[in-house]
C-alpha cells in the first residue's frame, strides 16, 4: 500500500500519506471491524519472523505503516507469482521492500524480480531481511525515475518480457507506468495494480488533487481497456488485476 505521491516522485520529505485504515471500503463502503479482521488474519495469513521484522522495522518509520502493503496483500502478492507460474516479476516501487520479499520468496528457482524506487534510502531498509529469507540473488534493484527506468526495460528486454507487474509508486504516475507495464507485460500475464480505491477519494467529487485524479482516471480507463480482463478487489486500498489477453 504504497502511497506516495506526485509530489514524491520527484522527492518531497514533507509529504504524509493520510491515516491507513487497516482493511478499506468493502463493497457497502464500510470497513470491517477489527475484530473480522484479526480473524482474517488468524486463519489465513501465514506470518514468520523475516517479514514481521520488516514489517515492524517499516512501521518504526515516519508515515511508515502505511507506506508499505499490508501482511495479507504481501501473501496475495506470492500467491499471484505462484498462481500465474511467474518467472520474471517486475515491481514499480520498491519502499522497504516488503512486497519485493513476498515476491521473491514465491519464485521458482532462476526466477527474478526487478524492482525500481527513486532512491535507495528505503530499499536498503530490506536488504538485510531479503539477504535472511536468502532471496536477494533474485532480485536486481534499479534506482532511478519509473518512467525511465520502464523505458530502459523495454530497450533491454523488449515487450512481452515479464509475466507479472505490480505497480506501487507515485499515483499521478499510475497511467503512464500501467501503459508501458501492459508493453512489458507478456500475453497471459497480470498487472497488478495498488491503491486503486484511494482512501475512498475516488468517490469524492471534492478529491481533485493529482493523485484522486490519476486514479479515477485509470480505473475509468480500464474498464473499457479491452487488451485485458479485469478485476478490481476491495481488499486493503483497492487491489486492481489486469489480465493481458
Amino acid at each position: 500500500m504504497e502511497n506516495r505521491s506526485s509530489t514524491e516522485s520527484g522527492s518531497n520529505p514533507a509529504w504524509h500519506p493520510p491515516p491507513q485504515k487497516e482493511c478499506c471500503a468493502l463493497a457497502n463502503q464500510t470497513d470491517p471491524t477489527a475484530g473480522l479482521l484479526a480473524y482474517v488474519r488468524e486463519v489465513s495469513l501465514r506470518d514468520d519472523d523475516i517479514l514481521r521484522g520488516l514489517r515492524e522495522e517499516t512501521a518504526r518509520l515516519p508515515g511508515g505503516a502505511a507506506l508499505q502493503v499490508m501482511a495479507e496483500e504481501g501473501q496475495l502478492l506470492g500467491l499471484l507469482v505462484r498462481l500465474t507460474g511467474a518467472r520474471a516479476v517486475l515491481e514499480i516501487g520498491t519502499f522497504t521492500g516488503y512486497s519485493t520479499l513476498c515476491m521473491a520468496r514465491a519464485l521458482p528457482a532462476g526466477g527474478t524480480v526487478v524492482t525500481c524506487d527513486i532512491t535507495d534510502r528505503w530499499p536498503d531498509i530490506g536488504l538485510p531481511y531479503w539477504k535472511r529469507a536468502g532471496v536477494d540473488g533474485r532480485i536486481e534493484l534499479r534506482i532511478g525515475d519509473a518512467a525511465g527506468v520502464l523505458e530502459g526495460l523495454l530497450a533491454e528486454r523488449g515487450p512481452d518480457s515479464f509475466d507479472l507487474v505490480f505497480i506501487d509508486a507515485d499515483k499521478a504516475g499510475y497511467p503512464v507506468y500501467y501503459a508501458k507495464a501492459l508493453t512489458l507485460t507478456r500475453p497471459g500475464g497480470l498487472v497488478v495494480i495498488d491503491n486503486t480505491l484511494f482512501f475512498g477519494r475516488v468517490t469524492d467529487p471534492g478529491a481533485q488533487d493529482p493523485d484522486s485524479r490519476a486514479i479515477r482516471g485509470l480505473n475509468a480507463a480500464l474498464l473499457h481497456d479491452e487488451r485485458v480482463d479485469l478485476s478490481l478487489l476491495p481488499m486493503a486500498d483497492g487491489i486492481t488485476l489486469a489480465r493481458k489477453r
